[in-house]
C-alpha cells in the first residue's frame, strides 16, 4: 500500500551543526555564532555552566523531588496500555520501563494479548544491546519484511538524535546480521536514511553516501535499488532529485496482486510528485496536484486536495477527499467521486484503509467522529461508526489492511484515561481490550470549549480544563500552531498530577497553523499569514482574562518546536499577557534557521530569509532579532537537547545568551541526550518535566 506522507515537523539533515563557510549570516552582526558549535567544548562548557544555574533554582526543594518521582511513576508503571501493530499473526510492541530503560521490542499473539498478564517473546532488548556494544542505543523504529516478517530492518540512534544506524534482524534467530560475511545483512552507518523492502535481498534506499548525496535541507537526493551482498557504491539510481528538493524516496507496495513500485519527489515541504516506477524503469507520473496529498489501496486511489482543484467540469474544495480507480486514472479518467467535503466547522483529520474499508476521522469543532466509507457496484456507501465511546477523542491506531477488516482504535480526553478498542468491521462490535488507569483524582475537573476572536475576527476555538473557582487562578496556555498539526483533547497523567490536582488550569489552543478545520486552517498563515497565528493565540490568551478565568500575571504559556517560535514570539510581541513562557526545542532564530540542520525544509512553512521581500515579514516576528533591551519580559525556561538534530540547539542557546546580555529573567537547561523530543528515557523525560512544572509553580504561585 501506498499511503499519503504525514507533514510534520520532523527531521533530515545529516549536517554537523557545526559553521561551514556557506553558513554565515547574510545581513547583521551575531555575536553569538560561536553557540552553533554543537559539541564544541567551549558551546558546552557554556551549556554546562547554565545547567547549573537553572538546576540550582528548580532542583532543590522538596516539591521539585514530588514532582519528579510523580512523573517517573507514571512514566514506569506496568499498568500503561502496552499499544501494538498487528503484523501477520503477531502483534508487536516496543516497551520501556523502570527495569527496561532503553526498551525491549517484543511480540505476542491476540489470544494472550486479551488476557491480563500476556506472554511477550522479547526479539530485542536494547539495553542489553547497548551494554554488550557500549552503545547509548535509543530505539528509532523497524520495518517488517512483507509478507514473510521473518526479518526486520531496526533503527537505532545514539543519544535520541534523528540520525540512525540500519541493521538488519533475522527474527527466527534472534540476531542481527553482520554486514560481512557468506549472509550478509543489510547496515547502514549513522545518518538520516529512508528505506524500505523491496524482497528479502533487495532495498530501497537513500541515504548519505557522500557528496551530492543529499539535498540542501539534508534528506536524501537520490532513491537507489541495493542488492544484498553488494557494495552501497554499485546501487542503482532509480530517481535523482534537485538539492533545492525537500526529499527523495522510494517505497514497494508487496500487496498480492496490486505490487508496485513509487517513488516520491517532495519539492518542498507542501509540494510532491508521486512516480510508479515500472518494472523497465520508465517512471509514470500520478497527476495530481502537487500539493495534494495521495494513497493507493489495491486499486483505489485517493486524493486530498489542500486547495481548490478543478478538474473538467468539476471544482473541488480545499480538504475534500476523492476517489477514483487507480488504473483508471493513470489511463485519463477523471472520473472522481467526492467521497468528504468540509464544512464550516468539520474537516478530515485523517483516514486509513483496512482490508475492504475506509474509515475516516472527522473533527467537528476539534470534537472527533468516525465513519465507515465502503466501495461497492452502486458507488460508496458511508455509514456511521458506531459503539465508539462518546466526548473523547479517537485516533485509529493500527489496520492490517493485507489480511482482514480489523482495527485497534484509541480513546481519550483531557480527564478520561485512554482505553483500547478493536474490533472487526462487518463482524464484531467496538471491545475494550486494554484500560489505562487513572492517575489523577479527576473528580470536579471538567472540560469546556470556549471560542476567542482573533484581529480579523476569525473564532478560535479553545479547550479549559479546570477544576471549580471562582476567581482567577495560576493557568497554563499550550499551543503549536503549524504543519496542519491538530491539537485533540488528550490523556496525560503527569499533567494532571502535577498541575491539575494542584490547583491549576490547563488550556489548549486551537490557533490556526493547525489542522483542526482542514488544509486552509494551516494555509492562511504560511508565509507572509504568520501573523495570524500569533495573533490567535494572544486572542486566546486575553478571553481567558476577560472570562475571568485567570490574570495576566498567573497566566504562563508553553510551546515546542514550531511552538518554541510562538513562544519566542509571545516573550517578544506580547509579555504584557504573560507572568510565565515555557519554550522548548525552539526554532528562534528566523534569520539563520535555513542553513541549520533540517531547517531549508522548512521554507515552505515560514519563508526564505535570503529573499528580501519575505525576510520583510520574518524579521517582523523572529524572536532572536526581536529582543528589546528597554522592554519588560516576563521570566522564560528555555529547554532543549544537544542531540537534536531536527531543530538545532543553537536556537535555544542564543535566544538565552542575549536575553541574559541584557538582563531579561531566563533560565537554561539543555539535555546532553534526547534528540527532537528532549530526552532519552523515562529517567531524563521525568526529570525535563518536573524542572517545567516547579519552574510554572515558582513563577505563578
Amino acid at each position: 500500500m501506498f499511503r499519503e506522507r504525514g507533514r510534520v515537523l520532523s527531521g533530515a539533515s545529516s549536517k554537523n551543526g557545526r559553521m561551514t563557510s556557506d553558513q554565515q549570516p547574510t545581513t547583521g552582526h551575531d555575536p553569538y555564532l560561536w553557540l552553533e558549535d554543537v559539541t564544541g567544548e567551549s558551546a558546552l562548557d557554556w551549556v554546562r555552566q547554565h545547567n547549573a544555574v537553572t538546576e540550582g533554582q528548580l532542583t532543590d526543594n522538596e516539591r521539585f523531588d514530588r514532582l519528579q518521582s510523580d512523573v517517573r511513576e507514571i512514566l514506569d508503571t506496568d499498568a500503561r496500555i502496552p499499544y501494538v501493530r498487528r503484523r501477520g499473526e503477531f502483534l508487536y510492541n516496543f516497551w520501556r520501563d523502570s527495569t527496561h530503560v532503553r526498551g525491549l521490542w517484543r511480540r505476542t499473539t491476540f489470544d494472550q494479548y486479551v488476557t491480563d498478564d500476556p506472554e511477550w517473546d522479547v526479539l530485542v532488548d536494547l539495553d542489553a544491546l547497548a551494554e554488550a556494544e557500549g552503545e547509548n542505543w535509543v530505539w528509532k523504529g523497524t520495518q517488517l519484511l512483507r509478507p514473510h516478517r521473518n526479518r526486520a530492518l531496526i533503527s537505532l540512534s545514539r543519544g535520541g538524535a534523528d540520525a540512525a544506524v540500519v541493521r538488519e534482524f533475522d527474527i527466527d534467530k534472534r540476531e542481527f546480521l553482520a554486514p560481512e560475511g557468506e549472509n550478509p545483512g543489510f547496515y547502514l552507518p549513522e545518518a538520516k536514511t529512508d528505506i524500505d523492502w523491496i524482497d528479502i535481498d533487495t532495498v530501497y534506499v537513500g541515504t548519505d553516501i557522500g557528496p551530492g548525496s543529499l539535498t540542501d535541507s539534508g534528506y536524501p537526493r537520490l532513491a537507489q535499488r541495493w542488492k544484498r551482498g553488494t557494495p552501497l557504491s554499485s546501487a542503482e539510481t532509480v530517481y535523482e532529485g534537485q538539492a533545492t528538493d525537500v526529499a527523495i524516496s522510494a517505497s514497494h507496495d508487496p500487496t498480492p496482486g496490486f505490487e508496485r513500485d513509487f517513488v516520491t519527489r517532495s519539492v518542498d515541504f507542501y509540494n510532491s510528485q508521486h512516480f510508479e516506477v515500472r518494472p523497465d524503469g520508465e517512471l509514470v507520473l500520478v497527476d495530481v496536484p502537487e500539493d495534494a496529498g495521495i494513497s493507493i489501496h489495491h486499486e483505489w486511489l485517493l486524493i486530498r486536495t489542500k486547495s481548490v482543484w478543478a478538474v473538467e467540469d468539476t471544482e473541488y474544495p480545499t480538504g475534500a477527499l476523492l476517489a477514483i480507480r487507480y488504473d483508471d486514472f493513470l489511463a485519463g479518467s477523471r472520473a472522481l467521486t467526492s467521497i468528504f467535503e468540509p464544512d464550516a466547522h468539520s474537516s478530515l483529520e485523517h483516514y486509513t484503509w483496512t482490508r475492504d474499508h475506509l474509515i475516516l476521522v472527522v473533527l467537528t469543532d476539534v470534537r472527533t467522529t468516525l465513519r465507515i466509507l465502503t466501495p461497492g457496484e452502486n458507488g460508496w456507501e458511508d455509514r456511521p461508526f458506531e459503539g465508539l465511546p462518546e466526548l473523547t477523542s479517537i485516533e485509529i491506531l493500527d489496520t492490517d489492511p493485507d489480511v482482514s477488516n480489523e482495527y485497534f482504535v484509541n480513546s481519550s480526553g483531557y480527564t478520561s484515561p485512554a482505553t483500547l478498542l478493536h474490533g472487526v468491521i462487518g463482524e464484531t462490535e467496538p471491545t475494550a481490550l486494554k484500560q489505562a488507569p487513572s492517575f489523577f483524582d479527576a473528580e470536579g475537573i471538567t472540560t469546556e470549549q470556549f471560542f476567542a476572536t482573533s484581529a480579523d475576527g476569525t473564532q478560535v476555538p479553545y479547550f479549559v480544563v479546570r477544576s471549580p473557582r471562582s476567581e482567577p487562578g495560576p493557568t497554563l496556555l499550550y499551543g503549536y500552531g503549524g504543519f496542519e498539526i491538530s491539537l485533540t483533547p488528550s490523556y496525560s497523567g503527569s499533567l494532571g498530577r502535577a498541575w491539575l490536582t494542584q490547583g491549576g488550569t490547563y488550556v489548549v489552543a486551537n490557533i490556526r497553523g493547525g489542522g483542526e478545520y482542514g488544509p486552509g486552517w494551516h494555509t492562511q498563515v504560511l508565509k507572509a499569514g504568520r501573523h495570524k497565528v500569533h495573533e490567535d493565540f494572544a486572542a486566546v490568551a486575553r478571553d481567558l482574562v476577560d472570562r475571568g478565568i485567570t490574570t495576566p500575571d498567573l497566566l504562563a504559556a508553553q510551546g515546542g518546536s514550531n511552538g518554541g517560535l510562538l513562544m519566542g514570539i509571545m516573550l517578544t510581541k506580547y509579555p504584557e499577557l504573560f507572568g510565565a513562557i515555557v519554550c522548548q526545542v525552539p526554532l528562534l532564530d528566523m534569520r539563520r534557521f535555513h542553513l541549520l540542520l533540517a531547517g531549508a525544509s522548512w521554507m515552505a512553512e515560514y519563508g526564505d530569509p535570503d529573499v528580501p521581500e519575505e525576510w520583510a515579514f520574518i524579521s517582523e516576528y523572529s524572536p532572536y532579532q526581536n529582543i528589546d533591551a528597554a522592554a519588560s519580559y516576563p521570566p522564560i525556561l528555555i529547554a532543549t537537547s544537544t542531540r537534536d538534530d531536527r531543530v538545532h540547539p543553537a536556537h535555544a542557546r542564543k535566544m538565552a545568551a542575549k536575553l541574559e546580555e541584557v538582563g531579561k529573567p531566563v533560565l537554561y537547561f539543555e539535555n546532553i541526550e534526547g534528540g527532537h523530543g528532549g530526552a532519552a528515557d523515562n529517567a531524563q523525560l521525568a526529570f525535563k518535566t518536573a524542572l517545567t512544572y516547579e519552574f510554572l509553580w515558582q513563577k505563578l504561585a
